[in-house]
């Protein structure tokens, strides 16, 4: 990822009404960088997405693109493209002059410029050249997506993974500096929106453009992101690669909504120790005092189960489901329920051994009136 600052989002407030949606954000997105927005519905996510491409003003704070304000700037006047969750084609066009649209309505100043033609060229040559280009383009674009040859075919004749393409491809062909993706892919059965995860992953990283991408979807933001944005409330939660955000959660809000996690009440203990079940663990250090109440968090899949005899926790197996990988288990320890994913197979009412290796422990600061999701 480049370490160049292409976006900056300083004190972006924005209200409808009564109700303020984005509340004092700041926030620098890099070039080349794919950035998840991520959080449920009203959590400001694609409010503040179209705030950045020009849809919508913010009431206060400012929007900088490559170091110019564009608060007022209309979208089409931005480096910008955008890809909607119902991908916004015209039915009555054929699949060459969708993605072609954008540009035949562009200016021919703009298109001599685009298309790198020599001014002084005689008229006819100059448009002879747009309209090679312009095909070029398309032709280009349609490649990437993987839709070489469909250039006659009708939208309507085309599934919806098919038109996501076409809709993709219509906003690469004037090779945009930044892309914005409101859940395109929010309306694709699961195993195509699995493969298209990857695939715009790798049309990001081919491209070099930055992808700014809006889901409530946490596998999607998982899997394609170099840092996520967790939201909630207009709020920005957390913002950190997913493998931070996931294994080191910055609160229960974050914990619960990426990923299941165990959250048991604890107390740290100096020298990277923590007691929770009522039993001493080892972990890592922490900037907690000694004796401080402390939030547990451990992923259904850290815990190791063990025999009996070696185990830390030992507890009765009150639920089993199969899970296709693994079996997901409810194990009752004391009067506390948690929540442990092995291979092994176990039945209600079969007594498990549990332990936790001292990195697979992360703390975090009790807040008194937090909320989940």
């Amino acid at each position: 990822m480049n370490s160049n600052v292409l976006i900056e989002l300083s004190h972006v407030v924005k209200q409808f009404e009564n109700d303020l949606i984005v509340k004092d954000l700041s926030l620098k997105i890099y070039e080349n960088e794919f950035l998840t927005l991520l959080g449920p519905s009203g959590c400001g996510k694609t409010t503040t997405l179209r705030m950045i491409g020009g849809f919508e003003k913010p009431d206060s704070g400012e929007i900088i693109i490559n170091g110019k304000i564009f608060n007022y700037l209309p979208p089409y006047a931005r480096p910008i493209n955008t890809v909607f969750q119902k991908y916004a084609l015209f039915p009555h066009l054929n699949v060459f002059d969708n993605v072609a649209f954008g540009l035949k309505n562009r200016n021919k100043k703009y298109l001599l410029k685009f298309f790198n033609v020599d001014s002084n060229l005689s008229k006819k040559e100059q448009n002879e050249l747009i309209k090679s280009g312009i095909n070029k383009a398309v032709i280009e674009a349609l490649n990437l997506v993987k839709l070489k040859g469909f250039e006659n075919r009708k939208i309507t004749q085309m599934s919806g993974g098919q038109q996501q393409r076409v809709a993709l491809a219509r906003a690469l062909i004037n090779k945009p500096q930044i892309l914005l993706l409101d859940e395109p892919l929010a309306a694709l059965d699961l195993k195509l929106r699995q493969n298209m995860q990857y695939e715009l992953k790798e049309m990001q990283k081919k491209l070099g453009i930055t992808f700014i991408f809006v889901t409530h979807d946490q596998e999607e933001a998982m899997t394609m992101s170099d840092r996520i944005v967790v939201m909630k409330e207009g709020v920005i939660q957390q913002l950190d690669t997913p493998k931070k955000v996931y294994n080191e959660p910055v609160n229960r809000y974050v914990a619960t909504f990426i990923g299941e996690s165990n959250i048991i009440s604890g107390v740290y203990k100096n020298n990277g120790n923590v007691a929770f079940l009522n039993v001493d663990f080892k972990c890592e250090n922490y900037p907690f005092n000694d004796n401080e109440p402390v939030d547990v968090v451990i992923r259904p899949e850290d815990f190791d189960v063990v025999s009996l005899d070696q185990a830390k926790l030992i507890g009765t197996v009150t639920s089993s489901i199969f899970k296709g990988v693994h079996n997901e288990l409810d194990v009752l320890v004391g009067d506390y329920k948690l929540m442990v994913n092995t291979y092994e197979n176990y039945q209600v009412g079969d007594k498990i051994g549990l332990k936790i290796d001292p990195y697979e422990i992360h703390l975090m600061k009790v807040s008194d009136n937090e909320e989940t999701i």
